[in-house]
This record gives C-alpha cells, structure tokens and sequence, in this order.
C-alpha cells in the first residue's frame, strides 16, 4: 500500500474552501506568478491572498522563489509557485487491451512510465495489474492519488457504468483499487481527463474555452466552458463518433454513411486503404505510404483531413470558440493532410469569425494517462496532507 505517511498535524491545518482552492488552481496553472498578477487575475485583495494561501504554506505545497528565478527585474517580488517535488501522483489509461500508465509531479509532468498488457478483462485480474503497475511506478517514493481513465461512461468518479472495449457496466473500479493501494483512486472518461490536462497543464492553459477532438479507436470530443469541463449524462457515450461529415464517404459500424466514425478512426482508415490496395496495412504504414506519396493512401487521408476540418469548423461554430485542440494517438493524420484539415476548417467559417486556433497535442498515449493524473490532482488538492 502506499500513500503519504501520517505527520498527525492535519486535524489543525486550515480548513480549505473553494475561495483557496481557485487560488491553488491559479498558481498551478500559471505558476510562477506574482502576488499582483495573482490578485488582479482572481480579483483579490493582498489580504486575502495571504489568507487563502496559508493553507498551501502550511501543507508545503506552496513556495515563494527569487526573482532571479524569473528573470525579472526591479523591486523583489517573490512570486508564487507549487513545489512540484512535494507529490507524487499515477496516471492510467487503460484500454480494452492494456494498462499504460504515468507517474507525474504536481503539474502532471511525465516522471516514469510503465505498461501492463492485459491478461483478461476481467475485473478482478485488471485491478490486480493495476495495483502492479501502481506499485511499479510508485518505487521512487509515496504516492497522493492516483487516476484511470476508460472510454466510457463513467459516474461519480468511481463507477465505470459502461465500458465498451472492455466489456464491463457497473463496475466500482475506485473501490476495487483503493482497497489494494491505498490512496484515493479517481475515475474518469478518458476524453474528459485528457481536456482537464489540456485545461490545467496543456493547449488550454491560456484560454478558459475551447474543445478537445481526439482521434484513434473512436472519435472523441470534450468541451471546456469558462474553465469548466462540461459533463452530462451522456458524457461518454461517444457521441462525438456520429456527427455527418461526408455524404459520399463509408459506413461506419452502426450504418452512419460518411461520419466522424467512418472518416476518422484508425481501423476505418486502415480498411479503405488495405482495400484499395489489395493487402493489408496497418495504420502506421498508411501514414508512411502517404507521407510518400502512394496515390491511393494519400486519397483516402486527404479525404479525411478535410473530414476533420469540417468537424473542427463544426464544433467551433455550435460552441462559439475559437480553440480547438486535437489529440489522441491517430493524430498521425494531421502530420500528413494538415493542409486539408486547416483549408477545410477555414471554408466552413465565417469570414469575420475570429481566426480559428488548432492545437496538436501528439505525445500519443502519453497524453491519455498524463489526462488520469490531472484528474487526480485536481480532485485531491482540498485533501493533500503535509508534505513530509
């Protein structure tokens, strides 16, 4: 079991309400900043600043830093930053095949890395190679928290209550895990944790809207409104796999003709171009011949980069923003047609829309399980004890 030891002080700490919390996610995210930037950001008063921040002080999770530290020059201001070597947390994704997962800072900045085939999808043998590559990652020192993410739904941050690739409804994944490593475990779509990293760590750390696209097995989508991830009931459900993109285009697997599905998943791909072709190909090697030129390859991508142009257009049209960023490990696709995708984007807007900004996150499923450690910083900050 691991967690962060005991100092038997928590029960006279500061209590930490949402006024504090904001602060601490202000200084995450835009650490190392000063007081004054801090206040004007937050709208709060020196004052209050030192009150909210006391909590952090007290569990050392805050710390002040020279200027010479930023560079910065005249009166001494001692700007704010979290100290990033004052916790540990995992991050997971785990697909139907396999547990990939992180072990990350405060920030969510990749430390370790480790993965874990799966034996079966049952329940009981996935929670056990999950505690194994918990214990794995956490050799280093104690761990705070740890987040698995699933394509799915998911409730509560606990329950998976459908998972297709893995077969599972209704499974307490939370509890099962707790109970072998010790820490607060935190579940999430994958979708929505990889936006929550995006909002805090990533593209996203300079706006408080934008969208997530993520292509690979499936489509997926994830808005973040006023800096919040939106979810509903439906989050999860992949909905974002059946919007119409191309009247002409395949079938996906539900009877769609030319959805986002059927235009932009790995497996669609691979299928138009092993058919085209007369042989099978991966989706790595489509990329290749592709980027090489290979006449039927580079049909079937440019076909779908403007595919994803479209969708891109579409989604910053209904939400009304203008930061789209796209992940996911086929993200190949753009290295290869961003061309189309960018032309595509552009001819589905408004000519007095405010220019459209795409952002490439492709660190592949590095990015997924860096998503279910930032959910589980975010969830956990009111809850971190004295750092030791």
């Amino acid at each position: 079991m691991f967690g962060i030891p005991d100092t038997g002080s928590t029960e006279t700490l500061p209590p930490i309400g949402e006024s504090a919390l904001g602060l601490a996610r202000a200084v995450l995210m835009h650490g190392p900043i000063s007081r004054g930037d801090l206040g004007r950001r937050l709208g709060l008063s020196p004052a209050s600043l030192t009150r909210l921040s006391k909590p952090f002080f007290d569990r050392g999770l805050f710390v002040e830093i020279d200027d010479d530290a930023t560079g910065s020059v005249g009166r001494p201001t001692r700007p704010l930053d979290v100290r990033l070597d004052g916790r540990r947390f995992v991050g997971v994704k785990l697909t139907g095949e396999a547990a990939y997962g992180v072990l990350t800072d405060l920030r969510a900045n990749e430390l370790a890395s480790a993965h874990r085939p799966l034996q079966s999808r049952d329940v009981d043998t996935v929670v056990a190679q999950l505690d194994e590559l918990v214990q794995e990652l956490a050799t280093a020192g104690p761990i705070a928290a740890v987040g698995v993410s699933v394509g799915g739904k998911v409730t509560d941050s606990r329950v998976v209550a459908r998972a297709p690739f893995l077969g599972w409804r209704d499974v307490d994944l939370a509890a099962a895990l707790e109970a072998r490593v010790g820490v607060p475990v935190l579940v999430e779509n994958d979708v929505a944790g990889l936006a929550a990293a995006e909002q805090w760590f990533g593209a996203g750390r300079g706006t408080s809207t934008f969208a997530v696209i993520t292509l690979g097995i499936g489509v997926g989508y994830a808005l973040v409104i006023n800096d919040r991830v939106i979810t509903t009931r439906d989050s999860g459900l992949g909905l974002g796999g059946h919007v119409p993109l191309d009247s002409d285009g395949p079938v996906c697997g539900s009877g769609h003709r030319g959805c986002s599905d059927a235009m932009l998943t790995e497996s669609s791909i691979r299928a138009q171009v092993s058919h085209r072709l007369g042989r099978p190909v991966d989706y790595d090697d489509v990329l290749a011949l592709a980027a090489a030129g290979e006449p039927d390859a580079l049909a079937v991508l440019r076909s779908s980069g403007r595919a994803l142009g479209r969708l891109v257009a579409l989604v910053a049209n209904i939400a009304m923003l203008d930061t789209v960023v796209l992940s996911g490990e086929g993200i190949g696709l753009w290295h290869v047609v961003s061309d189309e995708v960018i032309e595509a984007a552009r001819n589905d807007r408004d000519d007095e829309a405010t220019e459209l900004q795409i952002s490439v996150d492709d660190a592949g499923v590095s990015s997924w399980a860096r998503g279910a450690a930032a959910v589980a910083i975010q969830r956990t900050l009111a809850r971190l004890t004295p750092v030791p």
